[in-house]
């Protein structure tokens, strides 16, 4: 692919020294229109003279395809990439961003926003523009799963299937909040399997059941969940947390994670946690696994290997006057 790299802008001073933006807003993100979100990042954007233009999406599918051939040309024009969405809009963007080595913006649009959160960027779509339009590149942490990148958290076992059932769902009944609790009910409910897990840390190997293996990149969402905080604290400073769920019936199941909605994952005794640098995991019986990376569902080959990857993504921080307090 032949990069066509924009001139520099007329316009404020700052803005024929900084980096092109490539922006792909994912269309089924968030709760503004594509069309809402174009307007304003135009009239932020075009309004400080910053170059940038967007990477045309035709639907959700379009945005691993997408994200490379950006990629690819942004890092030939010294520019950054820039996602607009949610958390897995921001893993496959971040993917492209991380293999070509070339700066990440980060304005979110999902849900729960819990990579933008943590890195104490503004959760309003023009505010989070402003910012970045100021942002110093900074290395941040990833997670990495069999060669496969993660901001947040990756899992196998329950975890998958929930969200596999719940598009299931919405895609049956609409993206509706209450269509996701009762898909995450049936979930809950009608789970009845258990993995047999053999775990490698440092050296040394365990054999356990468990209906599901959740591994955390993000100390926020830990805390929330009410993880201990000598180990969530550990998280960002080259190592990840995992947290095991003991044998346990679904209705023990639906209870624990009920009180991890509280905040208070951390305390109950059917859960073992603890941080690592790398983990390898063995499905016995599966030579492919389904796993969850930052919401999106993929299969893998066993064994896996969880580890923080061996470079930092760079991402697009904003100064400390423009950043949200963490909450």
């Amino acid at each position: 692919m032949r990069a066509e790299c924009t001139d520099p802008a007329p316009g404020p001073e700052a803005a024929g020294s900084q980096p092109e933006l490539f922006i792909l807003v994912n269309p089924g993100s968030g709760g503004h229109g594509p069309g809402d979100v174009r307007a304003t990042l135009e009239a932020v954007f075009g309004a400080a003279g910053r170059r940038f233009r967007f990477v045309g999406l035709a639907s959700p599918a379009d945005l691993p395809h997408a994200s490379e051939a950006a990629a690819e040309q942004a890092r030939a024009c010294g520019g950054a990439l820039v996602a607009v969405g949610g958390d897995g809009t921001l893993n496959t963007v971040a993917q492209a961003a991380w293999r070509h080595e070339c700066p990440l913006g980060v304005l979110p649009q999902g849900t729960f926003n819990l990579f933008g959160r943590e890195h104490g960027i503004p959760q309003e779509l023009e505010a989070a523009a402003h910012a970045l339009l100021r942002a110093r590149t900074e290395p941040v942490q990833v997670g990495e799963v069999n060669g496969r990148l993660f901001l947040v958290n990756a899992s196998l076992g329950l975890y998958p299937q929930l969200l596999q059932d719940r598009e299931a769902f919405k895609q049956q009944f609409g993206r509706h909040r209450w269509v996701a609790v009762m898909a995450g009910l049936k979930t809950l409910f009608e789970w009845r399997r258990q993995l047999t897990l053999e775990i490698e840390l440092d050296g040394e190997r365990t054999v356990l059941r468990t209906p599901t293996l959740f591994v955390g990149n993000n100390r926020l969402q830990l805390q929330r969940i009410g993880m201990e905080p000598a180990i969530a604290d550990r998280v960002g400073e080259g190592r990840l947390a995992a947290l095991i769920a003991r044998p346990i019936g679904s209705g023990a199941m639906a209870w624990l994670m009920l009180k991890g909605a509280f905040g208070r994952l951390g305390d109950p005794e059917q859960i073992d946690s603890f941080a690592f640098r790398t983990l390898t995991v063995r499905v016995l019986g599966r030579r492919r696994v389904r796993v969850a990376a930052d919401g999106e569902v993929g299969v893998l080959e066993a064994p896996l290997h969880f580890s923080v990857a061996a470079r930092s993504l760079r991402l697009l921080l904003p100064r400390a006057e423009d950043r949200v307090p963490v909450a």
